[in-house]
């Protein structure tokens, strides 16, 4: 999942995502509240972390904007560095599910945030088996299946995949992409995804009549959509 962090403290955003990359999302850390809001206008986030101490806005209020960019059910956490009950009642009260009292412990932020994450997707979370019509994903074994029929795809060709279907008809950028399916290589060739995509939408057939479509983004990505009803 993709999780953007705001922390005035640039050392405690780089370590929450250093924690959260490892235990499998795509994490962004930031300074900021506006440069938080600014990027989620141009990419999907799935979650948002934020330290209830935001040098530049109300924290209140980057929730509020945030939660116009965030899907439906995409939750919220912040950290205080304080028990006490004034920060804990005004975060709950502006929306957040959650909280975590500094100084973090790495074993609970990442039980927290997948706990909260479970909740919110529950069909994209700790499943062995994902369906999305007549392709069926099996998590555990990295195995693609179309119409019962195992595909021949590679690891990456498997995780693009499914990356597009839990985000139908959500335009990912390639910065989005990279992050998800190229984790530790920091250059990837845009041919090279480039023709990843390609080899996704021929060896899953992805056109009309089989009521998904797989269509470039001028200028950002990708966007995978569901067609008729």
């Amino acid at each position: 999942m993709r999780i953007v962090v705001l922390d005035a403290d640039r050392s405690q955003a780089d370590l929450i995502c250093q924690v959260l990359t490892s235990a499998g999302h795509a994490c962004h850390g930031y300074q900021t509240g506006k440069g938080l809001l600014a990027n989620m206008r141009k990419d999907s986030v799935d979650m948002l972390i934020l330290d209830w101490q935001v040098s530049d806005m109300d924290p209140a209020e980057v929730i509020h904007k945030a939660r116009e960019k965030l899907p439906e059910n995409g939750p919220v956490m912040f950290l205080t560095t304080s028990s006490g009950e004034d920060d804990i009642v005004a975060g709950l009260s502006a929306g957040a599910e959650d909280f975590l009292v500094k100084p973090l412990r790495r074993a609970e932020l990442v039980a927290r945030v997948q706990a909260q994450l479970r909740l919110a997707y529950p069909s994209q979370n700790g499943a062995e088996q994902l369906q999305f019509g007549q392709y069926v994903f099996e998590t555990r074994p990295g195995r693609l299946l179309m119409d019962g029929q195992v595909l021949d795809v590679t690891h990456k060709e498997f995780y693009l995949a499914l990356l597009f279907f839990r985000n139908i008809g959500r335009p990912l950028s390639r910065a989005y992409i990279h992050e998800a399916v190229w984790i530790r290589e920091t250059e990837v060739p845009s041919r090279t995804m480039d023709t990843h995509v390609s080899r996704v939408r021929n060896k899953l057939q992805l056109k009309p009549e089989n009521g998904f479509r797989l269509v470039p983004v001028y200028s950002y990505g990708y966007r995978l959509e569901k067609l008729g009803s």
